[in-house]
């Protein structure tokens, strides 16, 4: 059934690259091992990330970027540092609208191969002692309805890991050593989720 290598984008900011973990145990280097373990062959992953990346942050890198004519399948997790410094829910739909079109051509125009992964709740972390944390998880959940419906008017798919990032509030092995970022178990579910994804899609197709 599977008789080609695939390719994959992953574009985000520290949720995508693993910050304070190895490579190997960010969600797109699981999420291919996974694929593979599965009988398919995957090239490893292409990533555009950086810690701290806001939307208009990532659209800029993009711009300097040479990649594929397309790709297999392409994921986007993004708008965390959006709601970290205050910038507005308007601002973010804009921006995510231009990426997602960006990340549906470098899907070869295959919407069905873009996947939007949801923004995980910081607020219910170590880091947030001492901040309003549900003001943090109002304002994430704005963000996320914004990225679920956009994601659903492209006719992506979507992911939802934010109710399990909040289990992270009373089960710190869903944490990195930063007590901020999650951890190889956190994303190895993630990786779980996507896969799911990605060969239910392939069968279908």
């Amino acid at each position: 059934m599977f008789s080609k290598a695939y390719s994959l984008l992953c574009l985000g900011d520290s949720y995508t690259i693993g910050e304070g973990l190895p490579l190997p145990d960010s969600f797109p280097y699981q999420l291919v091992q996974l694929l593979r373990e599965s009988g398919m062959d995957v090239y490893a992953p292409e990533i555009t990330a950086r810690t701290g990346w806001t939307t208009d942050e990532l659209l800029a890198a993009m711009g300097k970027i040479s990649y594929r004519e397309q790709y297999d399948f392409v994921t986007v997790l993004i708008g965390v540092n959006n709601q970290y410094r205050g910038r507005s829910a308007d601002e973010y739909a804009g921006q995510l609208d231009i990426l997602l079109n960006l990340a549906l051509s470098l899907a070869g125009d295959r919407p069905q191969r873009v996947i939007v992964l949801s923004i995980p709740d910081w607020g219910v972390t170590p880091f947030a002692e001492g901040r309003d944390r549900l003001k943090v998880a109002r304002e994430i959940d704005q963000f996320n309805e914004i990225n679920q419906q956009r994601a659903a008017q492209l006719g992506a798919h979507y992911i939802d890991i934010t109710p399990e990032s909040r289990e992270a509030a009373n089960d710190t092995k869903l944490l990195a050593y930063d007590q901020l970022h999650p951890s190889a178990l956190a994303y190895r579910n993630w990786a779980g989720k996507l896969q799911q994804c990605i060969r239910q899609q392939l069968t279908q197709s």
